[in-house]
């Protein structure tokens, strides 16, 4: 028996969506605790995925992924004990492959990298952020992919054929509150989302580089130094400029309202890849609380959805073997 718990994560923005210089994509994120996935696994003679969430889609990516790294012959159990909330900007999808393609992995001994679990589930092929999450968590910068090989704008789930993008900077990050806001609604996936990327790229130059200035002069020290004022106005300038600002101008009224609320409420706010969920970050509990008052009041009456306090995650998944964790 095998138990693999895996964090989540918020994508901050796609970098690069012009790829003038030969580079496309680049991504920025943090690795963040809860919500969790949590599978139990143990060997067996075929596929069977079960769950206690109600999600038939993750089962069905677990079953998949599992098949792809499976010897011939052989089979697994798996049994989904918690799961995170699908095409929400948690990156469920990766965490769910690469938890099924772990149990694998180690219940049949396979020595695979989580690196080369995610090329064989096809994940990371936009972002890497959500696969270095997986493996050891914290704040992650990722360096994209040649375009010359990737050859279009697409999202990961289309580019199931491009490795996982190199990580070019990971940091333990500031221990401070995260205000979660979960609205009950989706964001884009699957065709919508190639066809967003088709649409709204190339991004104009001036725009990525506006973007790579205020990330690598502004987010990264503030990290680095712990300094949540810098941080917080890293964020929001983030959501004005590049993909970041079209993949928010497509969202509902409420979800710009939502936005709004966590600028005001925390040290900065923004949306988590194409959303909707939208998250502040401050280093006073006291706001935090407040933050998540408010945004839980808005909610029920606009939109519907959940709120909570999470924290940053500085290390990848829990992965346990005969109850003990290796």
């Amino acid at each position: 028996m095998i138990e693999i718990t895996t964090p989540s994560r918020l994508h901050f923005t796609l970098i690069d969506l012009n790829a003038e210089i030969g580079r496309v994509d680049g991504g920025i994120g943090l690795t963040i605790d809860e919500p969790s996935l949590r599978i139990r696994a143990e060997m067996a003679d075929e596929i069977t995925v079960t769950t206690v969430t109600g999600e038939p889609d993750s089962a069905d990516r677990m079953r998949e992924s599992a098949a792809l790294l499976l010897p011939d012959g052989c089979g697994i159990k798996l049994h989904i004990e918690r799961d995170v909330p699908l095409h929400v900007g948690l990156g469920s999808g990766t965490q769910t492959a690469l938890a099924a393609g772990m149990a694998v992995n180690r219940l049949y001994d396979l020595r695979l990298s989580v690196r080369d679990i995610a090329t064989r589930v096809g994940r990371g092929g936009t972002s890497g952020i959500g696969v270095a999450s997986f493996e050891s968590g914290g704040f992650i910068l990722d360096g994209g992919h040649r375009f010359s090989e990737k050859g279009a704008f697409k999202p990961s789930a289309a580019s199931k054929s491009s490795p996982p993008a190199p990580i070019l900077f990971q940091h333990p990050f500031p221990d401070w509150e995260i205000v979660l806001a979960i609205p009950d609604t989706m964001g884009a996936h699957d065709s919508e989302e190639v066809d967003i990327f088709e649409k709204e790229c190339p991004i104009p130059l001036h725009e990525v580089r506006e973007l790579s200035h205020v990330i690598l002069m502004g987010m990264i020290p503030a990290v680095v130094e712990a300094d949540i004022d810098a941080f917080g106005d890293s964020i929001n300038r983030m959501q004005n400029v590049g993909f970041k600002r079209r993949e928010i101008a497509l969202q509902r009224p409420e979800i710009l309202e939502l936005i709004e609320l966590m600028q005001d409420a925390t040290c900065g706010g923004g949306m988590s890849s194409f959303g909707p969920v939208v998250y502040g970050i401050t280093d006073n509990r006291g706001d935090a609380a407040d933050a998540m008052h408010a945004a839980t009041e808005f909610m029920e009456s606009a939109i519907g959805g959940r709120c909570a306090i999470v924290h940053a995650r500085n290390r990848g998944a829990d992965i346990l073997h005969n109850s003990m964790k290796i």
